[in-house]
């Protein structure tokens, strides 16, 4: 069983909550979400809020807050193989009570199908406030470009 070791990222502004599935491998290595280098949620973002592309911790953690966006995963714990989506098992979810007490929550993404599966199963019937699904920013979903990503992802400050 690993347990998610990762901290999630918000504040009191926070106004829109974006949920991966679990860490990958080499986010669990950098202690920080999205820190595969081919992973495409960075440059996404900072293309859709009009900035440059944070590059450490901190400038990311900045960014996030900046825009007011909360980050965290659907999953606390589960069996998983190295990063592997379709290898989870054995789920325990992330009580997302923390940042909807904290913060005024307008909109819930998640990113990719596997984060919806997991949040429709989950923790959608405990909070009872749907997701919508963005497609996934892993380097996995290279069905996608990165101009398409762009596009689809601007919800996150249009829906706002």
């Amino acid at each position: 069983m690993i347990i998610h070791p990762i901290s999630p990222v918000f504040d009191r502004d926070s106004r829109v909550l974006i949920l991966g599935s679990f860490p990958s491998v080499k986010s669990r290595e950098a202690g920080f979400f999205y820190g595969h280098s081919q992973n495409r949620f960075w440059k996404v973002t900072a293309a859709v809020f009009g900035e440059d592309v944070p590059r450490t911790i901190e400038e990311k953690r900045a960014f996030l807050l900046r825009n007011h966006i909360a980050v965290w995963d659907v999953i606390h714990s589960c069996e998983i193989e190295g990063s592997s989506d379709a290898s989870i098992r054995d789920v325990v979810a992330n009580d997302l009570r923390v940042i909807l007490d904290a913060a005024t929550i307008e909109a819930i993404y998640v990113n990719g199908k596997t984060a919806l599966k997991y949040y429709e199963k989950y923790i959608q019937p405990t909070i009872h406030r749907p997701a919508t699904c963005l497609p996934s920013t892993s380097p996995a979903n290279a069905a996608w470009s990165t101009e398409r990503l762009v596009a689809e992802w601007k919800r996150v400050r249009i829906d706002r």
